[in-house]
């Protein structure tokens, strides 16, 4: 079992779901079940909509979700992959800050997901 924290501007309060250990769906499948705003158009890892940054919570090591051929692509042709990043993510596990909602998998671990509100624009990193 995965709690999965919701923040976007909006929501009137951040929103804490659950997700079932072994369920394949996506970050933006989770957020559709419990009518979480995240923006998104195509779905399918090619337009950057549904941009979120992801941050590990609690005292494990973050688990690298394996990041999509077109994910790769999306992220980094909109400057959020940088190549050091994607070496670090597929050599030493370590995972990205910014993922796509309709391709991240949520694993076994607790996780806070930031959305903007807008489609394809990275939530303020200063907060």
């Amino acid at each position: 079992m995965a709690n999965v924290t919701f923040s976007g501007p909006g929501m009137p309060r951040d929103c804490t779901v659950y997700a079932v250990a072994g369920d394949t769906s996506t970050i933006l499948a989770l957020a559709k079940r419990h009518e979480i705003p995240i923006p998104f158009q195509c779905q399918d890892g090619e337009c950057g909509a549904c941009l979120i940054k992801v941050t590990p919570l609690g005292d494990k090591k973050p688990m690298a979700v394996g990041l999509t051929e077109k994910e790769k692509l999306t992220l980094s042709v909109n400057g959020k992959l940088s190549k050091d990043a994607l070496y670090e993510a597929e050599t030493n596990d370590v995972p990205p800050a910014y993922r796509l909602a309709c391709q991240y998998i949520v694993r076994d671990e607790d996780v806070l997901v930031e959305f903007s509100g807008e489609p394809g624009v990275e939530i303020d990193l200063r907060r």
